[in-house]
């Protein structure tokens, strides 16, 4: 019984960038997600040139933002926190070209989500 359960279990998911875009979410995840406004602190905002023509394609973008660690509680980076499936966020892996990693974090709001960062 508690496999099931763990099988089951959502995940957070922090974007800043274009996994808020309903087509990204679509062709990512096959449905819109719901989510609500948060901010991670102690990260800046910069751009980052993309290649990968599937990643292009779905965010009909091809410049997209990467975030960097700063320590300064000061910098924050406003978004959205979905709850997605672990196949979900294996799903966004995928998605995100080898410019990010995943990495665990505390929201302003003090819950635990994963976000792409700046590798």
């Amino acid at each position: 019984m508690q496999e099931l359960k763990n099988e089951r279990r959502t995940e957070n998911l922090f974007s800043y960038g274009t996994l808020r875009y309903e087509k990204v979410q679509m062709t990512t995840f096959g449905r819109k997600l719901a989510g609500h406004p948060d901010s991670l602190p102690g990260y800046y905002l910069k751009k980052v040139k993309i290649t990968d023509p599937e990643v292009i394609a779905k965010s009909g973008e091809d410049v997209h933002s990467i975030i960097h660690f700063s320590g300064d509680p000061k910098d924050q980076i406003p978004g959205m926190v979905f709850q997605i499936s672990k196949e979900e966020l294996e799903r966004a892996d995928q998605y995100e070209v080898d410019d990010y990693k995943r990495v665990q974090v505390k929201l302003l709001s003090g819950i635990s989500a994963w976000v792409y960062v700046a590798v």
